[in-house]
């Protein structure tokens, strides 16, 4: 018997060491990139800048959120801000809503759109169409993309383009702080977030040189001159995940960039039940993983490994440490030592991701089943591509071919 309790101790440490030093390195990446990223909130503090901003926010078939979006604007502290709401092939009641929220407010501008072209993804086609319908849009020295499910903190305007100005960004973006409201936002929307952020860390996305490019469609300010010379999205016509194609174009065209974490200046509900979520996460870890199949399975196995095997067998190595009749007794103390580090270690850096996205705390210790279940996802949009499955989005399906 003592042979099978040394057995599970020997798997329990192995996994603890390599969590320990996994998660030993990751947590001192997560300071740096809090220590050394300010946040959004950051730059209310800053002086108010003089530029020009034109909000442009693309909506299709979104009234159950448009009001809410247009009454945070209307809330906006900015003084040198227009918004252009861009209503795509709306067939909902987005538009009379819309108007109702703005009333007699004249910094809004209803473009509405009633067609796409084949060779164009829907929300780019929306948000081309306005910026070249709109003369608020054609004047501005920013150009800040936002989606129709966000909510801005009063002062959000104001404060990114100070950030901008400050850093001397030509485009920012942020990691907007996401709802908690569903079982699912607040199991499972952590974990898929860190997983975004594990193939786009904030720093190495801020990067002047060897930029790992990215951007968050839900929060995007560009300095226009740099944006109207790169082409804007015209370059990105036929991009499912836009903010990402264009977040690699700006990198190829040297523009300097900044990816903030939100920290509830903007706030984000990105879906509404969990088929919406499923599906929304596939899309994005497809574009992500540039539609290559066997990269999305290569990171369905780490997120197992790394984020669901490892804490679990070093919680088993623990639990023999203590309870189980080992002996030479040293080494159960051994084990415990390092079972208990690793898993302290753990925690601490997934509390501490937690935290900073505003995820709830009580989450932490189910990060693994979390996971796991994210994995399925990636698991899923592998086999999506394999399969030719299309998927639908904006009112439209999109066949996506794998690129291996």
């Amino acid at each position: 018997m003592n042979a099978i309790w040394l057995s599970v101790l020997a798997c329990g440490s192995i996994a603890s060491a390599v969590l320990a030093v996994y998660w030993t390195v990751g947590l001192g990446r997560i300071l740096k990139t809090i220590t050394c990223l300010p946040t959004a909130r950051d730059g209310l503090a800053l002086p108010t800048p003089e530029a020009s901003v034109c909000v442009l926010i693309p909506a299709h078939n979104e009234a159950a959120v448009i009001g809410n979006l247009v009454h945070s604007l209307r809330q906006q502290d900015y003084p040198h801000v227009r918004f252009v709401l861009a209503l795509d092939r709306c067939t909902d009641e987005t538009a009379a809503l819309a108007r109702a929220a703005i009333g007699p407010d004249e910094r809004f501008e209803v473009v509405e759109i009633t067609e796409c072209p084949d060779d164009w993804a829907g929300k780019v086609n929306a948000l081309w169409t306005a910026l070249h319908r709109s003369a608020h849009a054609r004047e501005a020295d920013f150009l800040l993309f936002a989606d129709a499910d966000t909510t801005f903190h009063p002062g959000c305007v104001r404060a990114t383009v100070a950030l901008a100005e400050y850093r001397k960004l030509d485009l920012l973006s942020l990691m907007s702080t996401l709802t908690s409201d569903t079982w699912f936002e607040r199991l499972i929307q952590p974990a898929a977030a860190m997983e975004l952020m594990q193939q786009y860390p904030p720093l190495r996305a801020s990067r002047a040189e060897n930029r790992r490019a990215f951007a968050n469609g839900q929060f995007i300010l560009f300095r226009a001159a740099p944006y109207w010379a790169f082409g804007g999205h015209e370059r990105v016509k036929d991009h499912l995940l836009e903010d990402l194609g264009i977040s690699r174009v700006a990198a190829q065209e040297s523009l300097t960039a900044g990816l903030l974490n939100a920290d509830g200046v903007l706030i984000c509900r990105m879906y509404h039940s969990w088929a919406e979520f499923r599906k929304g996460w596939k899309r994005i870890y497809t574009e992500c993983a540039n539609r290559k199949p066997r990269r999305l399975l290569r990171s369905t196995w780490r997120v197992r490994l790394i984020y669901t095997l490892l804490p679990m067998l070093a919680l088993v190595g623990l639990l023999a440490a203590l309870f189980a009749p080992i002996e030479p007794r040293w080494l159960a103390v051994a084990g415990g030592v390092l079972g208990g580090y690793a898993l302290a270690v753990w925690l601490g850096a997934i509390g501490l991701v937690y935290h900073y996205s505003a995820a709830p705390l009580w989450a932490v210790p189910l990060h693994p089943l979390a996971s796991w279940r994210v994995a399925g996802i990636l698991h899923e949009a592998a086999h999506d591509l394999l399969h030719d499955r299309p998927t639908e989005w904006g009112g439209r399906a999109y066949s996506r071919v794998s690129r291996e």
